[in-house]
């Protein structure tokens, strides 16, 4: 029974996301999902195991706290939406070199999260077909890399940006029948007087706040409707990454609070950990899963690689053509993935983002500054500085969990 209500929960509603005129038609929809997506995207499927290796049953406590900085990160993003994006292109000065520099980075942080995505998408391919072996997933996303930037190059990726919409509608549907399956098997091991979490030792030391650190790409992804100003208005923009980031932390913690009961000692940071812990929910489940995982991770690489592109061409002022760019990105995403395994791209995309994130504070701290008249003007000051600080600790402390 609860097979069933799982594939008819995930076919009904991918199916109206994917096809739903209505949704397609609206603005508010558009310029909500795609930074959602990016959110649940980043990292929605490894979060459980890798947080429940660091920090056992104390994991949703975690995750919330991941959550808060997010969301004061997402605060200075919507400032600069405001109030930095009319004047960034109208004058000179520190806040607009700062802005340039971060654009500089975020291509940079596109490249290793391009690679994070495809490494993902390869050990969800071979742990589908029980291998364990590095050097397969190197070619595998190797291999991808060289389609996608391949394709980039001839033909342009809006036809594989197509796919995004399907590939988005699965994911979020495949999210909505993992709440519901979990929810089920709580309350069945409830009713049956068998609920009860796992006796887990947890040191929280100096390593394991590190690790932490390094996981802020579970959550990351906001940023994108920055960079939707061809597309929606800003006070759109804002209101949409606001509603995006809240609908994404009360799925987060509803996801780490319901799997919590699934967690085991001894539990790996294998990212691809999720398929063997949801097992005992349903048969169907973890099959469902990997194919959610695959299609997320790879229409996820094709938007990043669109963005570095995009990026790339319009920090060199269009004299860097498109086609070019994703040959520097073929390039320099192949030597990343055999220099690195995918523990430590994840690490490594959360430090990279983290300097972004940085930077967009310094910016925003430069232009409040500036605005005498700003409402709240020295509380906000003191918030963007300390966003900063966090993510400069995130940026120079962030390590791999294995």
């Amino acid at each position: 029974m609860l097979n069933a209500l799982i594939i008819v929960v995930t076919l009904l509603l991918a199916g109206y996301l994917a096809f739903s005129k209505r949704l397609a038609s609206s603005s508010r929809w558009k310029a909500t999902v795609i930074p959602l997506a990016s959110i649940m995207g980043s990292g929605f499927l490894i979060s459980a195991p890798l947080l429940a290796s660091v920090a056992g049953n104390l994991a949703a406590i975690w995750m919330a706290i991941l959550l808060m900085v997010a969301f004061a990160v997402g605060s200075v993003i919507r400032f600069n939406i405001r109030h930095f994006e009319p004047i960034e292109h109208a004058r000179t000065g520190a806040a607009q070199d700062i802005g340039f520099l971060s654009r500089v980075v975020l291509a940079g942080a596109y490249f290793i999260s391009v690679t994070y995505y495809l490494q993902l998408l390869a050990a969800f391919v071979l742990r589908a077909v029980d291998i364990d072996d590095q050097f397969a997933a190197h070619v595998i996303t190797t291999l991808l890399l060289t389609g996608i930037a391949g394709v980039g190059m001839w033909r342009g990726l809006g036809e594989l940006e197509k796919v995004e919409t399907y590939a988005v509608s699965l994911n979020l549907g495949m999210i909505g029948a993992l709440l519901v399956a979990l929810a089920a098997y709580n309350s069945s091991l409830l009713f049956d007087g068998e609920w009860q979490l796992a006796t887990i030792p947890s040191t929280l030391d100096v390593h394991s706040l590190r690790v932490i650190l390094g996981l802020l790409i579970v959550v990351q992804g906001f940023e994108t409707s920055r960079y939707l100003g061809d597309e929606h208005p800003a006070e759109l923009r804002i209101a949409t990454m606001r509603t995006a980031q809240i609908v994404s932390a009360v799925i987060y913690l509803l996801f780490i609070g319901l799997a919590t009961v699934l967690f085991h000692d001894g539990l790996s940071a294998d990212v691809t950990a999720i398929i063997g812990m949801t097992a005992p929910v349903a048969v169907v489940l973890p099959l469902l899963l990997s194919v959610a995982a695959i299609g997320s991770q790879f229409s996820a690489s094709v938007a990043d690689t669109s963005g570095a592109g995009g990026l790339l061409e319009d920090i060199t002022n269009h004299k860097l053509r498109v086609r070019y760019t994703y040959a520097l990105i073929l390039l320099v995403t192949i030597a990343i993935t055999w220099e690195t395994n995918v523990n430590q791209i994840i690490a490594y995309a959360s430090r990279a983002f983290a300097l972004y994130y940085m930077l967009q504070s310094i910016v925003a701290f430069i232009v409040a500054l500036q605005m005498k008249q700003l409402p709240r003007r020295a509380p906000r000051l003191f918030g963007f500085g300390l966003v900063a600080l966090v993510c400069l600790l995130v940026f120079a402390l962030g390590v791999p969990s294995a």
